[in-house]
């Protein structure tokens, strides 16, 4: 142990006397080795741990100039592992400070060469290089080899792509973002794979803050209304999820008739993890939106809902108006969702009445005990006559709960 940490001591020293250019050309060369060895899990270990050797390393002249071309073999490796590994690391590479000369420069001084590890003493200190000014930061390089990924043949890759991408928007800003990174970002809102739009839909928020929603809109619905649509209901599950999310960074103007259509539309899906999740979907968009918006766009449409000849979905808009009128103001939910509410006690289909019942148990602490007696009670003691003994039971058993919450409060 005494000796281990002597070397150890000996070799911090050594590191520590070593002149840096002469640091850098000892370790870089055997990093390129590992990304150029014959195993593909070795170059897997190099592409996943990249992103620390970058940082560990942006300081020393040269280092990045010879570390980013290997990183850009990753991107390029035989195998997709390496390639996904690589891809995940793309943002936090991309995040480094340091300057590097472009694709292909020539100019003398750090350029890319064969192997990507020419260190030269004299030019490649970037403070003094006199070619300085034709060095760009490394997230203005990387930008250039994204629409090569989004060709990849490895769906994993693509995915993994459209989890980090975006994020170079805010090193890029506006105009490089709207010029090279949007194009690719398209190509992957079209993407075969419904994982992958998934992921850029999820990630777009960087994005929309740096060039805005004029942009986004045209090309992301279009995916949305895709996707909303797609077999699996996973992803259907999955998109849902994902639209308080859209709203949170998007805003209001996003929400266009047809995306407000698809919204309570869910209502109607034959899963019923996705009916459920439209219910909560619609009560998340009352609360980022606000109570304004909700009575005016989703409202009407849910009442429309409340109509239709199948009871599934006239239950479901039930549950979802008792869940939205919870997140709305005392007095839009009182004059806007109450009256609805209690109208569907009439429906002929006993699962919607019970759930009607279970609808005022979720409102009915919204409103003051004079609202109560007066407007629910009512309701639930006729409720509690119905033929039907579900709905006598969830009648009395929501009377029971009012009863219990309204005394305690009073207490």
């Amino acid at each position: 142990t005494t000796s281990s940490s002597s070397s150890s001591s000996r070799l911090e020293k050594e590191l520590i006397m070593t002149p840096i250019n002469e640091l850098v050309k000892r370790i870089l060369p055997l990093i390129a080795a590992t990304i150029d060895d014959r195993s593909w899990r070795v170059r897997w270990t190099a592409a996943s741990k990249f992103a620390a050797v970058v940082h560990a390393f942006k300081t020393l002249p040269g280092a990045m100039d010879a570390l980013v071309p290997n990183y850009e073999k990753l991107l390029q490796d035989p195998e997709a592992e390496v390639r996904t590994a690589a891809t995940y690391n793309l943002s936090e590479v991309a995040k480094t400070k340091a300057l590097v000369y472009p694709v292909g420069w020539s100019g003398g001084g750090g350029g890319d060469s064969e192997n990507g590890m020419d260190i030269d003493d004299d030019d490649n200190d970037v403070a003094n290089d006199g070619n300085n000014k034709h060095r760009i930061p490394v997230a203005q390089r990387l930008v250039t080899r994204l629409v090569g990924l989004t060709e990849d043949d490895s769906v994993n890759v693509r995915a993994a792509l459209a989890m980090v991408a975006t994020e170079l928007a805010p090193l890029l800003g506006k105009d490089a973002s709207v010029t090279n990174l949007l194009p690719p970002m398209l190509l992957l809102l079209r993407d075969s794979s419904s994982e992958v739009r998934l992921n850029i839909i999820s990630s777009l928020s960087l994005l929309n803050d740096v060039i805005g929603t004029d942009l986004l809109h045209q090309s992301l619905l279009p995916a949305i209304l895709d996707l909303a649509d797609d077999g699996k209901w996973r992803i259907r599950l999955a998109v849902i999820e994902r639209i308080p999310l859209l709203a949170k960074q998007l805003g209001s103007d996003f929400f266009d008739d047809r995306l407000l259509g698809l919204c309570v539309g869910w209502l109607g899906d034959d899963i019923s993890s996705i009916r459920e999740a439209a219910a909560k979907n619609l009560q998340d968009l009352t609360v980022l939106l606000g109570t304004d918006w909700s009575v005016q766009n989703l409202l009407p449409r849910v009442r429309q809902v409340m109509e239709h000849p199948s009871y599934l979905r006239r239950m479901n808009a039930v549950q979802a108006t008792a869940l939205m009128a919870t997140s709305m103001d005392v007095k839009s939910a009182l004059v806007e969702v109450l009256p609805i509410l209690l109208e569907m006690h009439y429906d002929p289909v006993p699962n919607v009445r019970f759930n009607v019942a279970k609808g005022l148990g979720i409102v009915g602490t919204v409103f003051d005990r004079s609202v109560y007696q007066g407007q629910i009670v009512p309701i639930l003691t006729l409720m509690e006559n119905d033929p039907d003994r579900d709905v006598r039971y969830f009648a009395a058993n929501t009377r029971e709960l009012l009863n219990m919450a309204f005394q305690k409060s009073a207490l």
